[in-house]
């Protein structure tokens, strides 16, 4: 899989994330997302492959593209059987989120990218449109922080793995009312919080790469990013652990379902059985083989964004397979046809 499609799905993120780009600081988020969808959406569809999305567009909002179930690629045609051998075929799961960050988008703010994972059929957890609680932190770190520890604990053990103090410590926190207190536990241990208003998925990512000076996130985030991150931290190295959040007044801001009662009962239809599981990221993205691709939309600590110049853009993506050990920073220069002009004829 990772010699097949590794390269198309660059093209994938690169051609959502520049539709989405072209509606940078314009206000719009729902346009911002809208165009990444069908673009992410087009180039899915070129590809010779069979895929599911098991992650996608408004679970909740009756999505018309790339919503949970739809079937992406070439040999998804209804014609397929004349050009794809479905015997050979390997069937692949997706998880995608063609606009994370449209706030960001919609406003000229840093750090939103399009962003999607894949792995062989049944290799990533189909989370609900619920929460989860996130604990990332860097590979040297790895099983030794607990998300059922307090932040304060945590923070210790990065700092004995890290060999730096408390102090020196940037921790990503969503700005949320949620976490309230978590924010002032982390400034009582002596760490730096840095708040983002969203876009936790290049944050949690972030913990795995040294020189980012990013050391951990922590705190409540939307569940499907969670594993999406999860399996780009996992072919990373990196420590990551998410427990979905199914109680409303615990999240306090957002849809979350009905009530408490309603979220659990909707979980037990989905199979899950243990509402208050920890899943680890091998849990979350349990494939095989993990593919990860993303290309920053506005600039951000990994990347950055989409800069259009006359006659083309240039973009810069991220790829992170499991199977090669591979982390692949993509500079792309991206060639526009040059608009023609059309002739009037005078009569």
């Amino acid at each position: 899989m990772d010699n097949v499609i590794g390269l198309e799905i660059i093209e994938v993120v690169e051609q959502a994330a520049i539709a989405s780009a072209r509606w940078m600081g314009k206000g719009e988020k729902n346009t911002a997302d809208q165009v990444a969808v069908e673009a992410m959406r087009k180039r899915m569809n070129e590809i010779y492959m069979r895929g599911r999305i098991v992650i996608g567009e408004g679970e909740r909002d009756d999505a018309p593209m790339l919503y949970i179930g739809e079937e992406v690629g070439i040999c998804t045609r209804p014609d397929a059987a004349d050009f794809c051998d479905t015997e050979q075929l390997i069937q692949i799961d997706i998880a995608v989120d063609p606009c994370e960050g449209t706030n960001l988008v919609a406003y000229g703010q840093n750090g939103s990218m399009a962003v999607l994972a894949i792995s062989e059929k049944g290799g990533l957890f189909a989370a609900p449109d619920f929460y989860m609680k996130k604990l990332a932190a860097p590979p040297a770190a790895k099983n030794h922080v607990d998300i059922n520890k307090s932040a304060t604990d945590n923070l210790k053990v990065i700092s004995d793995c890290l060999n730096r103090s408390v102090e020196e410590l940037v921790v990503v926190v969503m700005d949320r009312p949620r976490h309230k207190g978590l924010i002032q536990e982390i400034r009582d241990a002596g760490a730096r919080v840095r708040l983002i208003s969203d876009g936790d998925v290049s944050a949690a990512i972030s913990c795995a790469f040294s020189g980012t000076n990013i050391h951990a996130l922590m705190g409540i985030g939307a569940a499907p990013e969670g594993v999406i991150s999860a399996a780009a931290m996992r072919a990373l190295g990196g420590h990551f652990q998410g427990q979905l959040i199914y109680d409303p007044a615990i999240v306090k801001t957002g849809l979350i379902g009905e009530s408490k009662e309603k979220n659990l009962e909707r979980l037990k239809e989905m199979g899950i059985e243990d509402p208050d599981k920890v899943y680890k990221a091998e849990e979350l993205a349990s494939g095989e083989t993990v593919l990860f691709a993303a290309c920053g939309i506005t600039p951000g600590t990994l990347m950055e964004g989409v800069r259009f110049f006359s006659g083309g853009a240039r973009t810069q993506s991220l790829v992170i397979s499991s199977q090669s050990k591979t982390a692949r920073f993509v500079d792309t220069i991206h060639m526009f046809e040059p608009n023609k002009t059309k002739s009037v004829q005078l009569r």
